[in-house]
């Protein structure tokens, strides 16, 4: 008796705007584990050199404007990667031009009304859109989500810690990085200096794990940072208030030689504590401990983590086997983060001496 199997189905092409560092280094390692389900089939990049290089470690075509990407007929799904301030535009764009579905890299907007402006759009159009904050997708995370039962409405204290080198350092293991663009020199930290380093830290490390926080925290509008402080050479120290939980932010970039990414969660009779692979590590799942009196279950490490799990997200609700997070869930992340980091930025800086104090 013979048996028919289904063909799989060919691999979705995929469009890249932006060929930086983290397309290099995070998604085409990513995508090239990935060949069956998904394809690199243009990159675009305003810097042609650093576009046709790129394109060419893929065999993929090139070009220098949104527009010519958008208007490739081979590309399905769209990754955005470019600049923080393009990202809402783009990814409006991305789904105005008929694409299955657009990863963004967070922030995917840099104000609440660009977020509503992307979930109208998404809306009319029907484009799922998903956010490249890769905890969200880490199998270890995900796992914790299904095993920890009553866990989030007992806890009163969360934990985000992390602690890495600078990022060209990660970079340079996992490829050969072109056109990168060396980091400006850090002068004095006066309050615009610390504003920034604050908002930075933020939107650009804290956001992985806000949306983790956010499980814990039902009352996360009313957002009271209680102390924000800055760590040289980077990082910061936050600690707030999100209704009745307390939250920690905790950050360092030096030139430690062990990374550690840590999530805690600790409630009344359990707790959660996470550990993540670092940025731009592709090895492995987080292992997740959620610890009750007398037991402890350890859940991961597993094959991929959350850098691969986003693509495979991707992939699922672009071929409409899955569902995206909804708008309202994308919007209110951004929002958490955005008051996070305006009152956070708000509190370090009126702590530094006016000029005639630091004189003294």
């Amino acid at each position: 008796m013979s048996s028919h199997s289904q063909a799989a189905p060919s691999p979705l092409g995929v469009g890249i705007l932006g060929s930086g560092p983290v397309t290099q280094a995070i998604h085409l390692p990513s995508l090239a584990r990935l060949r069956d389900i998904l394809e690199v089939r243009h990159v675009m990049d305003v810097d042609p050199g650093v576009a046709e290089s790129v394109a060419a470690r893929v065999g993929a075509r090139y070009s220098t404007t949104m527009e010519e990407l958008l208007a490739d007929p081979d590309v399905d799904v769209v990754a955005i990667c470019s600049p923080h301030q393009f990202h809402a535009a783009q990814v409006i764009e991305a789904c105005r031009a008929g694409k299955k579905a657009v990863l963004c890299e967070k922030p995917f907007a840099t104000t609440g009304e660009e977020a509503a402006a992307i979930a109208a759009v998404s809306a009319e159009t029907g484009v799922p859109i998903i956010v490249g904050a890769m905890h969200t997708f880490d199998p270890g995370w995900l796992a914790a989500e299904a095993a920890w039962g009553d866990l989030p409405g007992q806890v009163h204290t969360v934990r985000s810690s992390i602690v890495l080198p600078p990022n060209p350092r990660f970079e340079d293991f996992a490829t050969e990085i072109v056109g990168r663009v060396p980091a400006p020199s850090r002068g004095p930290l006066d309050d615009a200096a610390i504003r920034a380093m604050i908002t930075g830290g933020v939107m650009g490390l804290a956001i992985h794990d806000l949306p983790l926080v956010r499980r814990f925290t039902p009352d996360f509008a009313s957002v009271e940072v209680l102390h924000a402080e800055t760590v040289r050479p980077f990082g910061y120290l936050i600690s707030l208030r999100a209704g009745a939980v307390t939250v920690e932010l905790r950050a360092a970039m030096n030139s430690t030689w062990e990374p550690a990414w840590t999530f805690e969660a600790i409630g009344d009779d359990a707790s959660l504590s996470i550990s993540f692979t670092p940025s731009y590590v592709h090895a492995g799942s987080a292992t997740a401990r959620i610890r009750r009196p007398g037991t402890t279950t350890v859940l991961g490490p597993f094959g991929h983590n959350g850098y691969e799990g986003e693509w495979r997200k991707l992939a699922d609700i672009a071929r409409g086997a899955g569902s995206a997070p909804s708008a309202e869930t994308l919007i209110h992340d951004l929002e958490f983060a955005l008051a996070i980091a305006g009152s956070a930025a708000d509190s370090a800086a009126s702590d530094v001496p006016a000029p005639e104090e630091s004189l003294a």
